[in-house]
């Protein structure tokens, strides 16, 4: 009789160690009211308010100046150059917004700031100026971009932040960027970006870690504070981190309607209502 209790005993602790391993995995971090409300309800400019006919670039001082002057929060890209400055460019290489087919860490800041964004007038900004750009006047989504060099990036970035005055928090697709801001800026709102397994797969993902990815289950590295993931289909184990308590950001949104159950939604090509809470 004790032997079958003892085989029942393990049984039991085995099965609740089988449901709680991917909970703890995937548990986001706490955050306080004063941390979470400068963000709940708010549109946030894409890449700044750029226009669809590139008249106005995205990641451009222009599209901050206007976004910062509708009063929209506005979302942006940072990355570093060759020469360790901080730039804010989306893409890991030049040949869309500029046509060089060179990567952005393959040149120094001074290469960069011959290259214009979309054949306008506008170049590549320092993130530094950028930040002089947009002043406070809106809420400021910071998404650093994953690469070789992330720990330089975190600490330059976070350098440069603690200098700002105005409403901030990042975000990444990066559990392991999450995670340093977790460690080194707790005041810091923070994020996990995340979208479905098969477009990380086209970025070069293997399935394993594609799936662990879309279903957030590397929140423990990062424990982050907000979820921002692609408009549309979320998995349970996305939703069930929202119900502990992970706030619920959507991207890219192009109609009012993606507002309905968010939290924050970042937008491009449309002006929707600067608050929607």
């Amino acid at each position: 009789m004790s032997t079958n209790r003892s085989v029942l005993r393990r049984t039991v602790l085995l099965g609740a160690a089988a449901v709680l391993a991917p909970l703890a995995m995937l548990f986001p971090g706490g955050s306080t009211r004063r941390q979470r409300a400068p963000f709940q309800g708010v549109n946030f400019a894409h890449r700044g308010l750029h226009t669809r006919d590139r008249a106005v670039p995205e990641n451009s001082l222009e599209a901050f100046r206007l976004a910062a002057r509708a009063g929209y929060g506005i979302e942006l890209d940072v990355r570093l150059t060759r020469d360790g400055q901080v730039v804010v460019f989306h893409d890991n290489d030049l040949k869309r917004l500029c046509g060089v087919d060179k990567r952005v860490d393959e040149l120094d800041w001074a290469e960069l700031q011959k290259l214009k964004l979309c054949g306008s007038e506008e170049g590549i900004p320092l993130f530094s100026d950028a930040l002089d750009v947009i002043r406070g006047r809106g809420p400021l989504i910071v998404e650093l971009k994953n690469g070789p060099r992330n720990r330089e990036l975190c600490e330059k970035t976070y350098a440069l932040l603690e200098r700002y005055r105005g409403d901030v928090c990042i975000e990444s697709f990066s559990p392991f960027i999450v995670g340093w801001f977790r460690l080194h800026a707790r005041d810091l709102l923070r994020g996990q970006l995340a979208t479905l397994s098969r477009d990380y797969i086209k970025d070069g993902f293997k399935l394993p870690t594609a799936f662990l990815l879309s279903h957030c289950l590397l929140n423990f590295i990062g424990r982050p504070q907000f979820i921002a993931y692609r408009i549309g289909y979320r998995p349970p184990t996305v939703r069930l981190a929202e119900l502990f308590g992970a706030l619920r950001f959507g991207w890219t949104s192009h109609e009012p309607r993606n507002e309905k159950g968010r939290d924050g939604v970042i937008f491009e090509f449309y002006k929707p209502r600067v608050k929607f809470k």
